[in-house]
């Protein structure tokens, strides 16, 4: 499943790595693309591996981010 996340904190390209690392680290997550201008994360993951609640925990510890769902 692809969705797109709304993510705020993000300044730079560092939060958009950080943000992405955090999210690949995720075991289910297949991929995952900040859009810095948007403030928002396209997250392509499994849904029978992982919840959105998982994905907003992996970006909410990244630094100070938080993903809303």
């Amino acid at each position: 499943m692809k969705k797109t996340f709304a993510v705020s904190g993000m300044k730079c390209g560092h939060c958009k790595m950080n943000v992405e690392n955090a999210l690949k680290a995720v075991s289910g997550v297949k991929s995952a693309e900040v859009n810095l201008d948007a403030a928002n994360v396209t997250v392509d993951y499994d849904e029978a591996a992982v919840t959105p609640e998982q994905l907003k925990a992996a970006v909410d510890n990244s630094g100070r981010y938080e993903l809303s769902l």
